[in-house]
């Protein structure tokens, strides 16, 4: 299975073309949006955009970021589904999420307390019907990514990841995590035998293709062309 995953667009129409028309090349299983797509816009305008990439015609499942406003949670027509607070079957994956930040000295539009982003993620598991089972890989799509690790280091030097987000991870011990928010944090980190990746911002022309198979997970970074 092959799942391309994008995030924080903020608004750029041009990265959200690329990624639908890259879907059809590649004859992508389904697009993951990680969050931020648009920079602080509205309703209207996140639908105008996920709408390029339901277009192609596979699952779209995405997250809001802590630049989108909450609203957009309400979204899910055709092949596009909103997860934040979801937790469901894909294939043999199941897909939990959890969009926003942490607390922020910036004031943006979707920020959690810790306690709020634990509560989210519980959510997620208590709408997976038990008959599923544990044999499922587990796949979480974060906004944020998890505290004290290579992905939510700013350039400052500063982590500012979600403790709720690790713990979780330490508990539950999820196959992947696929996660933005910090722009120069691009690239893959390990926390136990979870892999967490960082496709870097969209809106500089990044992405990854997730490739899921029975016994492997792995993430390939690109960049768009133009």
């Amino acid at each position: 299975m092959k799942m391309l995953v994008g995030t924080d667009f903020h608004g750029f129409r041009s990265a959200f073309n690329f990624l639908a028309g890259e879907a059809s090349r590649q004859s992508a299983d389904a697009i993951i949006v990680c969050g931020d797509i648009t920079n602080f816009g509205t309703l209207e305008e996140a639908k105008s955009l996920l709408s390029t990439l339901a277009s192609v015609g596979v699952p779209v499942f995405f997250v809001p970021g802590n630049c989108d406003p909450p609203s957009i949670a309400s979204l899910n027509f055709n092949n596009l589904k909103c997860i934040h607070g979801v937790g469901l079957l894909f294939r043999d994956l199941l897909l939990l999420g959890v969009g926003g930040s942490p607390i922020t000295p910036f004031n943006t539009f979707f920020e959690m307390s810790e306690e709020e982003i634990s509560r989210v993620l519980q959510a997620c598991l208590s709408n997976i019907d038990d008959k599923i089972g544990g044999s499922h890989k587990m796949l979480v799509v974060s906004h944020s990514p998890p505290k004290n690790t290579r992905l939510d280091r700013t350039a400052l030097g500063l982590h500012v990841g979600s403790e709720s987000l690790r713990k979780f991870i330490e508990e539950h011990k999820p196959t992947v995590v696929v996660c933005g928010h910090i722009h120069e944090a691009k690239g893959e980190d390990i926390l136990g035998e979870t892999l967490i990746v960082n496709p870097g911002a969209a809106r500089h022309g990044n992405y990854a293709i997730l490739h899921v198979e029975k016994n492997i997970i792995k993430a390939n970074f690109h960049t768009m062309r133009s």
